[in-house]
């Protein structure tokens, strides 16, 4: 059956690797992945092993918020979990790539790593680039925009502190292209959790969607997946309770979202660890805030790509 896929007599032996992403078209965090996904498929195949492209499904939480589709947004992580451990289990593949992006999608990837322990990387869609108003900055709306300022412009038209052109000129420029959310919203705080952890290259939470940055670290998964099947270094042997608690103490330190207690809980449960609200509460009793991303702040994470990038952040809070 494999030859009826392409495959040649040479490619038998090589290693398969399951090259998911989270794609679809209807959601600026997610549809690019496609894009990302044959990228990644090209670096493994370069590096000599096999790489097996498929595909699950997401829901967009800015899209469904406020509607009943808001309902199905926790059982997309689920699906995504479930999708990506029945996959690579039931092909018996060698190892795993996962590109996700929106909120749900980076737990939902990290627990399918936990269950089925194959050797794997987690390859971030990135952020999505901060937008700017047409109209031109004003004391109601800044010269950089995100998909909140388009939630808010909605309270600001009705309180009659925008007019409805700048409004719809807000909610038109918010997102300029493909990429999650900006600010350290769910899907930023959950890829930066993953790079903290180990679970991706250097820098993937912080390489915007549509930036340079991005596209080498998709030519650079060849080798590294090769290295991991080398080592034969598994999730359940990088995602450790330290791991976990350098995450948490990074996401308290630069304002993460709490939506993050669910979904460390989630994955840490996904390697047979034990991770409570109490272990939140411990590190954040000794974690300062460091940081100012929206929403709390100003900053999205597109400026800290600017300044110096995740992974040298990562080492000044958690060593």
């Amino acid at each position: 059956m494999l030859y009826a896929t392409g495959f040649k007599t040479e490619d038998m032996d090589k290693a398969q690797i399951g090259v998911g992403s989270v794609w679809w078209s209807g959601n600026p965090c997610n549809m690019h992945l496609m894009d990302l996904n044959d990228q990644c498929t090209d670096s493994v195949n370069k590096a000599g092993l096999k790489g097996m492209q498929f595909n699950s499904i997401g829901v967009s939480d800015g899209i469904t918020n406020g509607t009943e589709g808001m309902k199905f947004s926790l059982q997309s992580r689920e699906i995504i979990a479930d999708s990506f451990e029945t996959l690579i289990m039931a092909q018996m593949y060698d190892g795993s790539i996962a590109i996700p992006s929106c909120d749900k999608n980076m737990p939902g990837v990290l627990m399918a790593m936990g269950r089925h322990n194959r050797p794997s990387l987690m390859v971030y869609g990135g952020t999505i680039l901060p937008g700017s108003p047409s109209c031109g900055a004003t004391a109601e709306i800044p010269d950089k925009i995100d998909i909140i300022s388009a939630f808010q412009s909605y309270g600001q038209y009705l309180s009659d502190q925008i007019t409805e052109e700048q409004r719809m000129d807000v909610v038109q420029h918010a997102c300029p292209g493909p990429g999650a959310c900006g600010g350290m919203y769910t899907a930023n705080t959950m890829a930066s959790a993953a790079e903290v952890m180990g679970m991706t290259l250097p820098f993937s939470s912080s390489a915007p969607a549509v930036s340079k940055e991005k596209a080498a670290e998709c030519a650079s998964v060849g080798e590294a997946i090769k290295n991991l099947l080398k080592l034969d270094l598994k999730p359940r042997e990088i995602m450790t309770k330290k791991a976990f608690e350098n995450a948490i103490t990074y996401i308290i330190a630069t304002g993460g979202s709490t939506n993050a207690v669910l979904h460390i809980i989630a994955i840490a449960s996904s390697v047979g660890i034990e991770i409570t609200v109490d272990d939140f509460q411990r590190l954040s009793d000794n974690t300062p805030l460091l940081a100012d991303f929206k929403p709390s702040g100003k900053y999205v994470m597109a400026d800290l790509q600017t300044v110096g990038r995740n992974s040298s952040s990562d080492e000044n809070v958690v060593g």
